[in-house]
């Protein structure tokens, strides 16, 4: 009985990792110029609005409006710990903070410079003070540079259902 229920137990997690595997789509040809790698939902490289545009859609934006948007960004940072946000690049030196739908999928952690297409809601928020701290925990940052998130902090949001990240041909 005990050699069955460790067989058991492997067993159960060899199905639970197997369950993971499934929320990465391994490389396929999207556009005949690029190879994608697709993470989340499986979204399309067509109907790409550029950076610039969201950034001005973000400045018409009040707390609680949301946009249903398909860009192409610059990933800024990417959450050290499992890759469970990113940051993207914004014109004027601001960024947009992508989370992934659900908590559903997560990013690799070497794809800070590689531009990427994000698809999802885009949205304003206020972000805690304690949200801050555990942002900036993540990716990797000093106690002193922590210490110093005092107040709460006007953010650009975005939460992803699906992302392609370009593949090194």
């Amino acid at each position: 009985m005990k050699r069955f229920n460790t067989l058991l137990v492997f067993f159960m997690l060899i199905v639970a990792c197997k369950g993971q595997e499934k929320k990465t789509i391994e490389s396929s040809k999207v556009n005949e110029e690029t190879t994608f790698k697709s993470f989340g939902e499986e979204i399309s490289s067509d109907s790409i609005e550029n950076v610039q545009f969201l950034a001005s859609k973000y400045e018409e934006m009040v707390v609680a409006d949301t946009l249903e948007i398909k860009f192409k960004g610059t990933v800024t940072d990417v959450c050290k710990v499992k890759g469970c946000w990113m940051k993207v690049q914004l014109p004027e030196g601001k960024e947009a903070m992508v989370r992934f739908k659900d908590y559903g999928f997560f990013m690799p952690n070497d794809i800070t410079g590689k531009e990427v297409v994000i698809n999802g809601f885009a949205f304003v928020e206020s972000m805690s003070v304690e949200d801050q701290k555990h942002y900036a925990k993540d990716a990797g940052k000093s106690a002193d540079e922590i210490a110093q998130i005092t107040s709460p902090l006007k953010s650009y949001g975005f939460e992803a259902d699906g992302v392609l990240v370009p593949v090194k041909q």
